[in-house]
């Protein structure tokens, strides 16, 4: 038997598993950076949610008692409004009782 002609099957197989593992690790990075994306719009989701929710209990006090609060910790209370401040840092700010306060929510790092 001739030692060439037993080398030779060992070459396609070798570039064979060489293509398949190409194609697991294009595919399992292509995956990956799927989630990335998924996971950064949930969050810019719930954050925009999360500004909704507030707005929309500063406009109900507004409604109901002709003010806007003068802070986030006012609409905790009395308006049932639930906020993670160790996830989110909310920046409520009011410049005055008969406009409209700015509200920001941003996700803390970590």
């Amino acid at each position: 038997m001739n030692m060439r002609n037993r080398k030779t099957p060992f070459i396609p197989l070798l570039r064979g598993l060489l293509g398949s593992f190409t194609l697991f690790v294009l595919t399992l990075s292509l995956v990956m950076t799927g989630l990335a994306h998924t996971v950064r719009t949930v969050d810019t989701e719930i954050e925009h949610s999360l500004e909704d929710g507030i707005r929309r209990a500063a406009v109900s006090c507004y409604a109901l008692e002709g003010a806007y609060p003068e802070s986030l910790a006012y609409l905790k209370e009395h308006y049932d409004l639930s906020v993670n401040e160790d996830i989110y840092a909310v920046h409520y700010a009011v410049f005055a009782s008969n406009i409209m306060p700015e509200i920001t929510v941003i996700k803390r790092q970590g």
